[in-house]
């Protein structure tokens, strides 16, 4: 480096300045993804930021140890649950790295035409593999979804509807037409503005009152419950005759979320197995298989149900039951293959969220669903 004089420039001087190069050094690589938790085949974006000293290089290679993930850090999860360790990697240093852990479970697909059935006092075995007496049910379940570890809550039915209704048994008395004002499923349907309509065989539209003809109250949980009870127009536009059910197929307007109620001689509680078997069949499954949404493309759900076993069957309160699911979006002639030990709360659950409602009511909350009988996109 050279100073000149500037009145005198022939008078000058000079300096050395040594320039030393700072060393560039990856310290770390940390990891996020958005989401942490995810559906099985969805995705969730990843992000790394490297901290160096000097000047360093923010570039990364990524990797993921299940699924794959692109350059751009984007994780695509394989078709099946678990974790996956993604890991991305600086390409100045490659001792440094990050990871983050990536968790897929299995998920209730979405639907706008979820319908629940309801029949009476049936033991798995009296139903799973009796072709003779369940034939219709029988070939349903080749179609769809059978959970082979599933139990009801109780003895006698009362409790095991309102299981299904706002995770909780409240009474074991089968005659109680208490009205309860509780968390339920009406609550969170009206909350969200997700339309519903319960469907019974021997009552008038509106219709909360006690026992009539062949009409159980007991049967439908709805009538007990203070949001529709207490409410004449809540219960006008919710609680309907059976033959609505077909008058709304037809016109393709079934509501998101339908509850059938079937008399007791049509639910195998009075009747015969064979007559609820063929009821079902006629005045449901077909009627439904012409419907759009339970067609290829649909996202219809039906979930046929048991009350309770036998009362000979208390394993696990209410013993062992055999529902059926069956649907576009339902895996086709599966039996259950996870150890999960399912009841009602759990086919509350699911069936919430089908409608995409949140933190499910009572034991709900803490039960597993039953994702694992859906088809996963």
């Amino acid at each position: 480096m050279t100073a000149t004089s500037t009145q005198d420039t022939t008078k000058s001087g000079t300096s050395s300045v040594t320039v030393q190069s700072v060393a560039s050094t990856i310290t770390s690589v940390a990891v996020t993804c958005n989401p942490s938790t995810i559906g099985v085949s969805a995705t969730s974006q990843c992000s790394a930021s490297v901290q160096g000293t000097g000047s360093f290089s923010s570039a990364v290679t990524w990797s993921a140890g299940s699924g794959t993930i692109n350059t751009s850090g984007l994780f695509m999860a394989p078709a099946k649950a678990g974790t996956a360790t993604v890991t991305a990697t600086s390409t100045q240093d490659t001792t440094k790295s990050g990871t983050a852990a990536v968790t897929m479970q299995l998920q209730t697909p979405q639907s706008k035409h979820v319908v629940l059935v309801m029949e009476e006092n049936q033991s798995y075995d009296t139903v799973v593999g009796n072709a003779s007496v369940w034939p219709n049910l029988i070939n349903l379940m080749s179609n769809g979804a059978l959970p082979t570890n599933y139990y009801a809550n109780s003895h006698p039915s009362i409790g095991n509807y309102f299981m299904l209704t706002t995770g909780q048994l409240l009474t074991t008395d089968d005659n109680s037409t208490t009205e309860w004002d509780v968390d339920n499923l009406a609550r969170r349907m009206l909350a969200a503005g997700v339309s519903f309509r319960v469907y019974a065989e021997g009552i008038t539209q509106g219709y909360v009152g006690g026992n009539t003809g062949l009409y159980l109250i007991r049967h439908n949980p709805f009538a007990m419950l203070s949001d529709v009870a207490s409410n004449p127009q809540v219960a006008n536009e919710t609680i309907w005759p059976f033959s609505q059910f077909a008058t709304d197929l037809a016109n393709e307007s079934l509501p998101e979320f339908s509850y059938i109620v079937p008399d007791v001689d049509d639910d195998a509680h009075n009747g015969t197995p064979q007559q609820a078997d063929t009821w079902l069949q006629t005045n449901v499954v077909v009627p439904l298989s012409n419907f759009s949404a339970f067609q290829s493309g649909g996202d219809g759900v039906l979930i046929v149900d048991f009350d309770e076993a036998a009362d000979s069957d208390s394993t696990n309160g209410g013993g062992h039951v055999a529902p059926v699911l069956w649907g576009p979006n339902v895996k086709v002639g599966y039996t259950q293959t996870s150890a999960a030990l399912y009841q009602h709360q759990s086919m509350l659950r699911t069936m919430m969220e089908a409608l995409q409602l949140v933190n499910p009511p009572g034991a709900a909350a803490g039960a597993p669903d039953m994702s694992e009988f859906f088809v996963q996109k």
